[in-house]
């Protein structure tokens, strides 16, 4: 991808150097991936923090102290910092420019660094959960390491399947922004039993919303040869049947969340190909 190296975006939140900051782990004796749905979608519709009453059993709610310390990084570090800032504005540029053509206004989600583990609006969390959007305090959260799991364990290699992790979490602001998301939430509250189904669908738009701001990446001159196919494999390497595959040996439909490799390759090549929020109803399209 073409971009100008420069200073930090100025909707950056940098808390690399905190600690303490507690968290859950996806593994035996976490809160799990399944809890930590349950309890975002019940956090959303109440307006409460549910994730505080995990923890110590509900009888002390409140979080461990975190501290602060100067973030020390690598060169290598500080270049994937300005990347991730040039992403970071040029996405929520394009969606301005977006809203500001439908006569709406949007409003910047900040992001968040970090490492190890965090608290957030939807409770703590920790790397292994991989970039997350909280809608409860509408900021992104990533911790930079994912990138070299990206490459190493995903085999997603190339700076612009990094951009379209991020911009993936901006399509979450966005749908944030436009109301999709709180609707989603009522749905899966009322039918618990389509609650993965719509979470599919959830985060495929995401994956074309992604792929909507890619468009306008190609319009402007900014792609390399190769930066779509970088994209494309990495939505399709963090597809739920891979992730199952890889992870547990089989695979079980049921217990989707996110779609399959096809689905989320397909649904950001939609939104690459129309260029428009109108080419992203995955809500309404049979697959």
């Amino acid at each position: 991808m073409r971009w100008t190296p420069g200073g930090e975006s100025g909707n950056i939140e940098d808390r690399r150097g905190e600690s303490g900051g507690g968290g859950f782990s996806l593994g035996r004796g976490g809160l799990g991936i399944g809890g930590f749905l349950v309890l975002l979608v019940l956090s959303f519709i109440f307006k409460t923090n549910f994730f505080a009453l995990v923890g110590r059993g509900g009888t002390d709610t409140a979080p461990p102290a975190a501290s602060s310390a100067p973030v020390r990084e690598t060169p290598d570090e500080q270049r994937e910092v300005q990347f991730v800032s040039f992403v970071l504005d040029d996405v929520q540029s394009t969606w301005a420019k977006i809203f500001q053509q439908e006569g709406m206004n949007y409003t910047p989600a900040k992001l968040v660094l970090f490492r190890n583990a965090i608290r957030s609006g939807c409770g703590s969390a920790q790397t292994a959960m991989g970039p997350f959007y909280c809608p409860l305090d509408h900021k992104a959260y990533i911790d930079l390491a994912f990138y070299d799991e990206l490459r190493s364990r995903f085999g997603a290699q190339g700076d612009f399947a990094q951009a379209y992790v991020l911009a993936h979490e901006l399509g979450h602001h966005v749908q944030s922004l436009l109301g999709i998301d709180e609707k989603v939430r009522r749905l899966q509250s009322a039918n618990p039993d389509q609650a993965n189904a719509l979470s599919v669908r959830l985060e495929l738009q995401a994956d074309c919303f992604a792929g909507v701001w890619a468009n306008t990446t190609a319009r402007r001159d900014l792609l390399d040869p190769g930066d779509l196919e970088e994209a494309l494999n990495a939505a399709a390497a963090v597809g739920d049947d891979r992730l199952q595959r890889a992870t547990q040996g089989t695979v079980n439909p049921d217990a989707f969340t996110h779609g399959t490799a096809q689905q989320r390759a397909s649904w950001f090549k939609r939104g690459y190909d129309g260029g428009k929020i109108a080419s992203c109803d995955t809500f309404g399209a049979n697959g």
